[in-house]
Parts: structure tokens; sequence; C-alpha cells
């Protein structure tokens, strides 16, 4: 713990026989702390460095002997007990074992991070930080007020190979998880391929399937309400990890893909837009010089609500790599993948052409919806420099830019890989202002370093990313402010393919924000004006319809995170619905403040948004009807509010909805009624 002294001051602990002297670089002032031996004279064990949250609340206990493990507790209670940690090298060599201890530093770091493309303007980067020194290699460990975190650091000059990983979560208790299996079936080692889309399952950590990994976040129900999330961030150059039960004890094992070895190209339908992985090294990766390896983080709060507003995998994540982020524009995006080109009564052949993207283009345009994105089918087969004939793109990117309009393309993982430099300069000199990329569906190294790729070669020419059919985000849109989006969710798209029983996406609506959205951005595409209830509801790829009311369709704008933001249905529906049209098109898409509100996990979700002076609260309930008393009192004050509700018939109709302009005191309970997968939407304004 820090004794004294000044917020981001650096305490050096030097050697004393089982005594630890803290010396403080800015203040001249020796600082005397005794613990039951921490470090001996001679290089003996060391054991029992405490690092602690800025509140005092979450206390990491770190002990270095022969291996190094760390617990957790929060409140005093314990959340993780003793759980060891490593790297393994090829060469032999294992980093955080047999471990000789150099030196160790205690600071603490009081900052602020500009956010401008997140759910809030700035974040707080304040927290306790160990640093261990060791031949070769650095461990860091960080507490937060909302969580903990740790990492290697390599300080060789030399690349290295990295064989293996071990990360382990030891649970003191059998609490229960939040789990999202890798869709994808075989051995561990197959399953590594998926698409990281899976609804949860909600069982104890010791009924977990010992035969399916687990992709993070991973939400774990500890003790008195605390609500405990693993994942990871400034994953690069490194598989992402996995996580495995595989006893059935109460015990999560990191699991990591090795590097690709051998790839050959496929896809759904002969699409050739994938690269399938058919061998692979017996290896994770090749290390640069110095790299920083990422982040395992486990965030804490004390109820779920605070995990929608969680931070750390954007604090954690590397600093931006390119300062002048004015030509960064997010915003929504017309499509027309989902609809099918829904257009109707138009004078002109709808489908991929000319014509049905320059109506795209004005309905758009009328509404001030920043992009329209041509999906799928656009180019000629894998050739992205070549353009269907019936798509003249000069001329809809002359048509688009004079009604201040952008153009987004899609690209396939297979396509893009093979000239994404030439591609992209292309483009850009065109006008095309980003590119939607698909069906990576891997996170091994090889698949990590083309995000980080892409992203460099698309700020380079000023191109917007949107990482569609990729596993979830680890804090690459801090890194690279260009990237605006990531599916990595199961999200509204599945309606097209999935009967009820295959994916209750209403139930899942009320669980993802805990869990994946707290990792960052989610490419849902919601927006559908098809809005059916349990008896309604059906699949279809020609006529979609979401599950759950229209409300709870219109609430997700200000409930899900996302930059670069769908609107999944077709422009005749929305002509049709000119009211929930305007509400979507006035909401933004990054935001000043986030506020979360009264909510509960796997029941309802309630979040409040400020962009500027204009606060948008939103809710969406599972199918579970309820009367919420919904508390804004640290909005504060008397608004003007347009309100989206459910109608009194929308149990039956998922279309029933009522539009009511009323005035909100925000001192006061505000009372809604939300039906079966409803929901609620509201703008307030002084």
């Amino acid at each position: 713990m820090v004794c004294g002294g000044s917020v981001s001051a650096e305490w050096i602990l030097i050697r004393n026989f089982g005594t630890l002297l803290f010396f403080s670089m800015k203040k001249s002032v020796l600082f005397l702390l005794f613990v039951a031996v921490v470090l001996m004279a001679n290089g003996r064990a060391v054991k029992d460095f405490n690092v602690q949250s800025p509140d005092g609340l979450l206390q990491v206990k770190v002990e270095v002997g022969k291996a190094v493990n760390y617990s957790l507790t929060y409140r005093g209670a314990p959340i993780l007990s003793s759980s060891e940690v490593s790297l393994t090298l090829a060469d032999g060599k294992v980093w955080g074992k047999g471990v000789k201890l150099r030196k160790a530093v205690l600071h603490e770091v009081d900052e602020t991070i500009p956010s401008p493309f997140y759910k809030k303007s700035e974040v707080s980067d304040h927290y306790q930080e160990l640093v261990l020194v060791f031949s070769g290699y650095r461990l860091l460990f960080r507490a937060y007020d909302e969580g903990m975190a740790y990492r290697f650091e390599s300080t060789s000059a030399d690349s290295l190979i990295v064989q293996s990983e071990q990360a382990t979560f030891r649970f003191p208790e059998d609490f229960t998880t939040y789990t999202p299996y890798a869709n994808a079936t075989g051995t561990l080692s197959e399953q590594l391929g998926n698409s990281f889309e899976s609804c949860y399952v909600h069982l104890p950590l010791s009924r977990l399937d010992t035969g399916r990994l687990a992709f993070l976040p991973l939400i774990v129900e500890a003790d008195r309400g605390v609500k405990v999330a693993i994942t990871e961030s400034d994953l690069e150059n490194y598989p992402g990890m996995f996580l495995h039960n595989a006893d059935g004890g109460l015990q999560l094992t990191g699991v990591f893909a090795e590097y690709p070895h051998t790839v050959q190209k496929g896809g759904p339908s002969g699409t050739d837009v994938k690269q399938y992985v058919n061998s692979r090294y017996p290896w994770l990766t090749k290390a640069f010089p110095h790299q920083r390896f990422p982040w395992r983080v486990v965030c804490v709060a004390e109820n779920e609500a605070q995990l929608l507003a969680n931070d750390m995998v954007y604090r954690l994540a590397e600093a931006p790599r390119f300062q002048d982020v004015s030509w960064v524009r997010p915003g929504k995006v017309a499509w027309e993948w989902w609809n099918s080109f829904g257009v109707f009564n138009v004078p002109f052949t709808v489908g991929r052409n000319t014509d049905t993207y320059k109506y795209y283009i004005d309905f758009a345009s009328r509404n001030k919806i920043e992009y329209v994105i041509l999906d799928g089918g656009w180019s000629v087969g894998a050739d992205l420099l070549q353009v269907q004939p019936d798509i003249d793109l000069p001329e809809l990117l002359r048509y688009a830019k004079e009604r201040q309009v952008g153009i987004i393309l899609w690209a396939g993982f297979w396509h893009i890989d093979k000239n994404m430099e030439e591609v992209f300069r292309h483009y850009s000199e065109m006008g095309v202002k980003g590119f939607k990329l698909d069906f990576v569906d891997r996170d091994d190294a090889l698949a990590v370093n083309f995000h980080y790729r892409a992203a460099a070669i698309a700020a380079k020419y000023h191109l917007l990313l949107d990482f569609h059919g990729t596993y979830k985000p680890t804090g690459i849109s801090r890194t690279y402010p260009n990237v605006l989006n990531f599916e990595g969710v199961n999200g509204q798209e599945q309606n097209r393919w999935s009967t009820m029983a295959q994916y209750n996406q209403v139930q899942y609506d009320v669980e993802m924000p805990f869990a994946r959205m707290l990792a960052g951005p989610v490419d849902y595409t919601q927006g559908a004006m098809l809005n059916a209830t349990r008896a309604e509801y059906r699949m279809s790829s020609v006529e979609p319809m979401s599950q759950g009311t229209r409300c709870h369709q219109l609430a997700e704008y200000v409930v899900f995170f996302s930059p670069l933001n769908m609107l999944c249905d077709g422009p005749t529906r929305y002509e049709r619905e000119p009211e929930c049209t305007s509400f979507i098109a006035q909401v933004p898409t990054v935001w000043d403040e986030t506020l979360p509100l009264q909510s509960e996990i796997g029941e309802y979700v309630a979040v409040a948004r400020r962009k500027g002076a204009v606060w948008y609260v939103g809710v969406v309930n599972n199918w579970t009807p309820r009367t919420l008393k919904l508390s804004l009192r640290d909005i504060g004050g008397v608004y003007q509010a347009e309100a989206f509700v459910d109608g009194p018939n929308a149990a039956l109709h998922g279309q029933d909805y009522l539009k009511r302009l009323m005035e909100v005191d925000t001192s006061k309970l505000l009372t809604i009624e939300l039906a079966p997968g409803g929901g609620f939407a509201m703008r307030l304004t002084k």
C-alpha cells in the first residue's frame, strides 16, 4: 500500500532484511513499512505485496516465491483465491516460476484520458500499480476502483517465441456465471475458430461443460450482489484468451490458439470470404522486442448496473497512434442486407444497382443519416477492385457527396487481406469513407494482427472501420480511433435464420450489455420496424422481424453503445414510421456521459446517456411484464420529454406503442410500464 505522499509519486522497495523502505522520488522523504517477510536479503523468497484501489475497497495480494500467485478481495470478501500466472518461452525459460526478484516498484497514478468516440468524453485513469522486475521481463499488477489487471512485459531487445501462457482464475466458492460458450463444435482446439456469437448459459462454475470453451467477457456472480467480469485489453500480436473449466471445479483457465501455419480460403455458400486454419505451429506468437503482453482484466462491481459504465478495457488500451481525429466521423448507417433491399413502390427494379443505392442515399440525406453501406456483392467476386456492372460507383459517390452522405463498403477477410493497401488507397481516393470487414471468426495472433494492420492502413487513408464477424473489442478503438465498431455479438441478424428456440433475442438483450458490451462497442444492427411478440415471431430472410416490441428496438439505440450504428430495416418501412425514424435519426452514437440506472442482469437494463445538454433514457425488458419506478435523480432538473412507451396492446402486437410529450421532474420517480419484451425510450431537453 502507499504510505503517505502525493498522488503519482513513485515508491522504490529496497532490501532491508524483512523491512520495506519506501522512498518518494518526488518528496525526498523516507517512509517505513513493516510487513511479514516481504523481501529477504540475498535474493530469498518474496511474499505478500499488497496493491489496493484508490478507494481502498479492492485489494490485490501478490505472492512471489517459487511461483507468482495473486488473489483478490473486495470489501474484505474473497473474490479470487490464490491464482498462479506464468509465461513459457520456446527456449524453455518460464516467466513467473523459479523467479529471482530484482526490484519492486509501487506507485499511484491519477490521470484523465480524452475519449472522443466513446460512451463518455473522458475516462479517469486512477490506479495503484506494482511493478515486479525480473531478468528479461516485468510483471505489472494494477488496482482500480472498478477492478484489477495484470500483464507481462518483455524487457529484452530480442524477439521471443511464446510457447504457452498460464492464466488462472480460482474462485473461493461455487459462484454462478453468465458464460458464452464458443459456438463451434469438436475438440477444444477446433472450437478456437468461431464467430463469437452465443447466448449466455447461467450456471455455477462446477456445472460448466468441461468439453466447451468460453469466450470473453464472462460474468461471475460473487457474494453480496458483487459482479465480476473477466476479459482482456491491449491485445496485439498475441492470441485472445478463452476460458475453460477443465475438471468441474472452481477454477477457470486461459486457453489460447496457437499461431497458424497454413490457411486456406473458404466460407458460406462458396463465397471464399474466410481464412480457415489447416495447421498450427506449436507456439502462440513471435513477440516483438520489448513487447507488452495483454492485460488480464478482472472487473468488480457492487452491482450489475455498474458494469454498464465500466471503463477498464478502454483505459488499459494503448494510447492513440495518431492525433488528428478531425476526419473521424461517427454516425448512423442505412443498411440494405438485413432487410433484403427493403424498398417498395418505386419505378425501378430493386436490387444491387445504382438506382437502389441512390434511393438509400436520398433516404439517408432526408433523415440526416451519415452513411450508406454497400454490403456483400458490390464487387466482382473476390476482386475488390472490380465493381459489379449494375453499380456506377463513381456516380454514387458523387451523388452521395452532393447530399452529404458517406459511402462505406463491405469486404471479407480473405478478399481484403490479399491487397489491402491497394484497395484502401484506391477507394479512399475515390471518396469512400470506410470499410466493414467481415468473416475473420478467429482471434489467434495472425487474425489479431490483421486488425491492427487494417486499422493502421485505413488510418493512413482516412478510412473508418467496422470489424464485423470477429472477436470482442480489446481496446483497439482507443489505439486507432478510426475503428468505430465491433461485432463479436449475437446480434439481430440472427432473426433472419433462427427460431426463438435457437435464439431468444429478448433474453440476450438483457444479458449482453453487462458482459459483451463491457468490452466495447457492439455492431448489433438494431432498428427493425416489424416487431413481434412470442406468438407473432417467425424467422424470415425476406421479411425479417425483431423479437420484442417497437419500443424495445428504439431503446436499443440508447442502451447499446455503437459509434457506427446501423439502421437494419429498409427505407420504405422507415418512411411509413416517421415518428420512430425521427427519434432514431436524432439519437447520438457517441456520448459525453453515461449514467447506469437501476438494472438487473437477465431481467431489464436501464441507461441514461448525455450528449451536450440533451439526455436520453433507454430501458429494455425481458419477457416478463413489469412496472418499473426509475430514479433519474442523478440527471437533475426539470425537462421537456419526448417518450416512446409500450402501447396497451403491446403484449398482443409487438408494434403497438404510444408517443408521449410530457414534463419530467428528475427529483421524482418515473413510473414505466413495460410489456413482455418491451422497452422505453425518452429524449430530455430543457
